[in-house]
C-alpha cells in the first residue's frame, strides 16, 4: 500500500501540509476502488489480525478475530453472492445491521459488486422505506429475528412500502438454520448460505471497477419530503482515507477501536477502511458500539487488553469515560483520540486531556466531504475551540452569501462566513439535482451550511450553522422535521425547534410554540403528541415554551437567533443562581467572529468557569 503514500511527514503548522500536496499523490499506483485496497492489504498483511469482534466488552470474553487474507475472502464472497441477485455496478444494495463482523462484509461487498447503502436502524419505517425508494434499493440486508431487536419486523414493513425490493438478505447471528427455516423464501434469504460457497479470490462478475464508479449513497438528511443522498465514488473514499492517514502515523501495529455506529462515515471510514490501509487492526466494540454499557464501563480495561492505539468519538463520550476511573490501568499503548460531530466544550477538552494523558484531537467534517474535511494537528499547536487545520488536499473559504446561497465575496480573515470546501473527497452533488440548487458557491466548492471563519494561521473555527441543524450526541436533527408535526395541529400558529445547550450530548431539542387566538393546551399535552408525531425519537422535543409573538426580521421571517440567545439566558442565569457568593450579571450574543458568545461578569470567574466550561458555547468572564 505503500505505492502511492509519501514518506510519513509529522504535521506541525499549514507549512508541512503544503509541502505534502507539492508532492502530489502517484495516481498511477492509486488503487481504483476500495476493493482494490482490501486486496492489497490482504496480500501486504495477510497472516495479521484486520477485523476483531468483542461480542459483549467483557474483559473475560474471547474476541472473534479475522486476518486479513480471511476478511478479503469473505468480503469478495459476499460480493459475489450479491450478485448472484443480480447486483451491478448501478445495482443498489441497503443495510440495515448493529456493527458485526457480517456489517463489514456487506458494506465492502456491496461496494464491490454494486452500490452501498448504509441506513440507520433507529429510524422509523417509514423514514427507511422513503430512502430505500430513493436509492431504489434491489438488496436489503438486515438482521434475523433476534431477541431485543425490532430490525427483522421493520424489514418486514419495509418491504411492503418499497416495490423495487427484491430480496432480504437476514443475518443469523446465532448460527441455528433450524430456526431460519420458517422464514425463508424465494425472496427471504440467509446471509451464510448466499456467501458460503461463493469463490473467495476474484470477482465472478469481471467488474473492473473504476475510480469514478459511484461506490455508496449516504443519507445525509431530508428528513421531510425526499431523502438527501449523498453519493460517493470510489476516489472520494480512497482520497478522504489517505488524507485522515496522513497526520496520524497509522502503521501496521495501531489497533483501532470502532465504537462509533457502521451506518455513519465516521464508523465506516475512520475507524475501518482507512486503518486497513494501513495493516492496521479495527476492534469491534460490541453490536451497539458506545450504546452498550460494558463498552464504556470496561473502556480503560479494553484499552489495556488489546492494547488500543486510537479511537473516534462524540464529545459525549468523552464526558461518560471521565467518570471511569483509569488510574489501575496501563493506557501507554492510548496514542491519540479523535473526536468531531458536535462542538466539543473547552473544559471537557482539558479535564479528559488532563485525566488520560493522551492527545485528544478535534475534526469537522460532513458526509458531503466523505467524512471528514480538518483536524488539529497532532504534533503542532492543537488550538482548543478550533476544528484544526483543513487535512492535505483540501481546500476551504469562508464565503459571503445571499439567501438563495448565491456567492457575494470571500470573507476576511477572522471574519465569519460560511464555510465552504473543496477537494478530491468531496462528492459531485446530491442523487437529486434538484437539492443541490444553491449549494455551490462555483464548480466545485461546496456550500456546507457551517458558519466558521478561518484565522491568520489557517485554523478553521466554527460559529454557528447557517442550516440550523440541532446536533444531539454527534446525531444531526433538522428543525423542520420537528416544526412541520407540530403545524399538523389546528392550535399553533408557530413552532420554532431548536438546540438547548446540554452538558451531556452538546444540544436537546425544543419547541417554541405561539398558538392560535383563543386556543390553549398545555406543554404537557404538545410533549406527549411529539412523541406519538415525530418517527426520529432522538428529535422529539424535551421542553416547550409557549411565547405571545415570534422574533422576526424585517422582512417577517422568524428570527431564530433570538429565541437561541433567550434560551442560552435563562439557562445560564438557573446554573449560576444560589451557586455563587456574589452578584453577577450575563449578556448572551451572537458575534461575528465567535459565533454565540456567553458573557457573565462576576467576582467569582474560576466558579462560573467550573459550573458553565462543560457547555460548548464560547464563555467569556469579566
Amino acid at each position: 500500500m505503500t505505492s502511492f503514500f509519501h514518506p510519513h511527514i509529522k504535521i506541525k503548522d499549514a507549512t508541512d501540509l503544503r509541502t505534502i500536496e507539492q508532492r502530489p499523490i502517484n495516481e498511477a499506483n492509486l488503487p481504483a476502488s476500495t476493493y482494490q485496497i482490501l486486496k492489497e492489504s490482504a496480500a501486504e498483511y495477510a497472516d495479521s489480525i484486520a477485523l476483531r469482534f468483542l461480542p459483549t466488552a467483557s474483559l473475560e470474553e474471547d474476541s472473534i478475530a479475522l486476518t486479513f487474507a480471511q476478511l478479503f475472502s469473505r468480503i469478495t464472497q459476499t460480493a459475489n453472492g450479491l450478485h448472484s441477485l443480480g447486483i451491478e455496478k448501478d445495482s443498489v444494495v441497503s443495510m440495515m445491521l448493529p456493527s458485526l463482523p457480517q456489517t463489514h462484509f456487506t458494506i465492502w461487498g456491496s461496494e464491490a459488486a454494486g452500490i452501498f447503502n448504509p441506513i440507520n436502524p433507529l429510524l422509523e419505517v417509514e423514514h427507511i422505506a422513503a430512502i430505500i425508494n430513493e436509492a431504489k434499493t434491489k438488496v436489503l440486508v438486515t438482521l434475523a429475528p433476534t431477541p431485543g431487536s425490532d430490525l427483522w419486523e421493520k424489514a418486514l414493513e419495509v418491504k411492503a412500502l418499497a416495490p423495487n425490493l427484491e430480496y432480504i438478505v437476514a443475518v443469523n447471528i446465532f448460527n441455528t438454520p433450524e430456526q431460519m427455516e420458517e422464514y425463508l423464501s424465494d425472496s427471504v434469504l440467509d446471509f451464510d448460505n448466499l456467501i458460503n460457497g461463493q469463490p473467495a479470490d476474484k470477482l465472478v462478475s469481471g467488474r473492473e471497477i473504476q475510480a469514478t464508479d459511484i461506490a455508496s449513497y449516504f443519507h445525509t438528511g431530508g428528513t421531510t419530503g425526499t431523502p438527501k443522498l449523498a453519493p460517493h465514488t470510489h476516489a472520494n473514499e480512497i482520497y478522504n482515507c489517505y488524507q485522515m492517514m496522513c497526520g496520524l502515523e497509522i502503521d501496521g501495529n495501531s489497533r483501532a477501536l470502532c465504537g462509533l455506529p457502521l451506518f455513519h462515515v465516521n464508523g465506516v471510514f475512520v475507524t475501518g477502511l482507512a486503518p486497513w490501509m494501513m495493516g492496521a487492526e479495527v476492534i469491534l466494540a460490541t453490536a451497539a458500539g458506545y450504546r452498550t454499557p460494558e463498552v464504556i464501563a470496561n473502556f480503560w480495561g479494553l484499552v489495556e487488553k488489546y492494547q488500543i492505539t486510537f479511537f473516534s468519538c462524540v464529545p459525549t463520550i468523552l464526558s461518560a469515560l471521565l467518570e471511569i476511573p483509569s488510574e489501575d490501568y496501563d493506557l501507554s499503548s492510548l496514542d491519540v483520540a479523535l473526536c468531531g460531530a458536535a462542538p466539543l466544550a473547552t473544559e471537557l477538552f482539558r479535564k479528559f486531556e488532563e485525566k488520560t494523558g493522551i492527545v485528544l484531537i478535534e475534526g469537522y467534517g460532513q458526509t458531503e466531504g466523505t467524512c471528514a474535511s480538518s483536524a488539529n494537528p497532532k504534533y503542532g499547536d492543537r488550538r482548543i475551540g478550533s476544528v484544526g487545520l483543513p487535512l492535505p488536499y483540501m481546500k476551504v473559504r469562508i464565503v459571503d452569501v445571499d439567501e438563495d446561497g448565491n456567492y457575494l465575496r470571500d470573507c476576511d480573515t477572522n471574519e465569519s462566513g460560511v464555510i465552504a470546501i473543496s477537494g478530491p473527497n468531496v462528492f459531485q452533488g446530491y442523487k437529486q439535482p434538484v437539492q443541490n440548487e444553491g449549494q455551490w458557491i462555483e464548480e466545485g466548492w461546496f456550500n456546507t451550511g457551517d458558519l466558521g471563519r478561518l484565522d491568520e494561521d489557517g485554523y478553521l473555527w466554527l460559529t454557528g450553522r447557517s442550516k440550523d441543524l440541532i446536533i444531539r450526541g454527534g446525531h444531526n436533527i433538522d428543525p423542520q422535521m420537528i416544526e412541520e408535526a407540530y403545524y399538523k395541529r389546528d392550535d399553533i400558529a408557530e413552532a420554532v425547534a431548536i438546540g438547548k445547550p446540554d452538558k451531556r450530548v452538546g444540544e436537546l431539542p425544543v419547541l417554541y410554540v405561539q398558538l392560535k387566538q383563543g386556543s390553549q393546551t398545555s406543554a404537557e399535552e404538545l410533549l406527549a403528541y411529539g412523541t406519538e408525531a415525530i418517527h426520529e425519537r432522538a428529535a422529539v422535543p424535551k421542553e416547550v415554551y409557549f411565547v405571545n409573538e415570534m422574533p422576526v426580521t424585517a422582512v417577517g421571517k422568524i428570527f431564530k437567533p433570538t429565541l437561541r440567545n433567550q434560551l442560552v439566558h435563562e439557562l445560564v442565569t438557573e446554573e449560576l443562581t444560589g451557586k455563587l457568593q456574589g452578584d453577577f450579571s450575563v449578556d448572551v450574543v451572537v458575534d461575528k467572529k465567535f459565533g454565540q458568545c456567553v458573557t457573565v461578569t462576576s467576582s467569582e470567574a474560576d466558579l462560573v468557569t467550573q459550573l458553565l466550561g462543560d457547555y460548548a458555547f464560547k464563555l467569556i468572564t469579566a
